[in-house]
C-alpha cells in the first residue's frame, strides 16, 4: 500500500501567493527610486519571498514544481511581451489610470520573473539532491559486481 502523508493544499498556495506578493512588492520598490533605503527594503522583502518559495518546494513534489515553473515562465515570457509594445501604450490601450496599469504590469513582470527562477533553482537543488542520493547505490552494486566477477 501507499503511505499518504496528509499536506494541506491551502498553506502550500499561502506561501506561492505570500511569495509571490513579496516579489511584486520588491520588483515595485527597486522600480521607483534609486535610493539606498528602498533598495535594502526591496532586497528583505525579496528575501522573504525566497524563503516561502523554498518552504513552497519543499511541501510539493517535484512534478508540481516543474509545472509551477513552466507556468510562470510562461506567464513571464507573457508580460514581458506587453513591455516589448511598451507599457505606457498598453496602459493607453486598457481603460483606467495609466500609472496604475503600469506599475500593476512591472509588479507582476518581475513577481512572475522572480517567482520563475526561485521555482526553477529550487527544483534543481531538488533534481541534483535525487540525483546524487540515486547515484550511491548504483555505484556499490556496480563496484561489487565488478569484484565479483573476477573471480
Amino acid at each position: 500500500m501507499h503511505d499518504v502523508i496528509p499536506t494541506s493544499i491551502r498553506s502550500d498556495r499561502l506561501l506561492l501567493a505570500v511569495s509571490f506578493a513579496c516579489f511584486a512588492v520588491a520588483g515595485m520598490a527597486t522600480g521607483t527610486v534609486e535610493a539606498l533605503v528602498p533598495t535594502v527594503g526591496a532586497t528583505a522583502v525579496a528575501i522573504a519571498g525566497v524563503y516561502c518559495v523554498a518552504q513552497y518546494a519543499t511541501r510539493v513534489s517535484r512534478r508540481t514544481l516543474a509545472g509551477l515553473s513552466a507556468a510562470f515562465w510562461l506567464g513571464f515570457l507573457a508580460t514581458a511581451a506587453l513591455h516589448g509594445i511598451g507599457l505606457e501604450t498598453v496602459g493607453a490601450i486598457v481603460p483606467g489610470d495609466d500609472a496604475t496599469i503600469t506599475g500593476s504590469l512591472t509588479a507582476v513582470t518581475w513577481a512572475t520573473l522572480l517567482t520563475a527562477v526561485a521555482a526553477t533553482t529550487f527544483l534543481g537543488f531538488r533534481e541534483y539532491g535525487a540525483a546524487t542520493s540515486a547515484d550511491s547505490p548504483e555505484e556499490q552494486v556496480l563496484e561489487g559486481d565488478s569484484d565479483y566477477s573476477t573471480q
